[in-house]
């Protein structure tokens, strides 16, 4: 449905970091980059992208949820995540109030965005 999505970050360095390594294991990868004030685009070869910018006012709430191929990136994504600086909002696990197959993990960015990584089909 979109071709990409751009938001302002109040610490262009440090989001750009977390993001390249807690999507690393989605294979998501820098594709072009200006100055902080136009920002960075991150995508794999074929998806729609998602493009930081500094910004100088306070960020919006912001909710991102990336799909993945199978319930282990979601696990290695949680792992980076964390790694990389985010804060636990969710361990990875199945969520049935959504349905039976939805398997995520949650993290909080500094700037308060919840970044999520979901597989949605059956384990296996």
């Amino acid at each position: 449905m979109f071709d990409h999505v751009k938001f302002g970050v109040s610490d262009y360095a440090a989001s750009k970091s977390f993001f390249l390594k807690a999507l690393e294991p989605l294979g998501i990868k820098v594709a072009s980059e200006g100055p902080p004030t136009y920002g960075v685009e991150l995508c794999t070869e074929a998806d729609a992208s998602l493009c930081l910018f500094q910004t100088g006012e306070k960020p919006a709430h912001l909710h991102l949820a990336f799909a993945a191929r199978n319930r282990r990136q979601v696990d290695a994504f949680y792992r980076a995540a964390l790694e990389a600086g985010g804060k636990d909002n969710g361990a990875p696990g199945v969520r049935p109030h959504y349905h039976a197959n939805y398997y995520a993990a949650f993290v909080i960015r500094p700037d308060g965005h919840n970044i999520e990584v979901v597989c949605q089909q059956p384990p296996g």
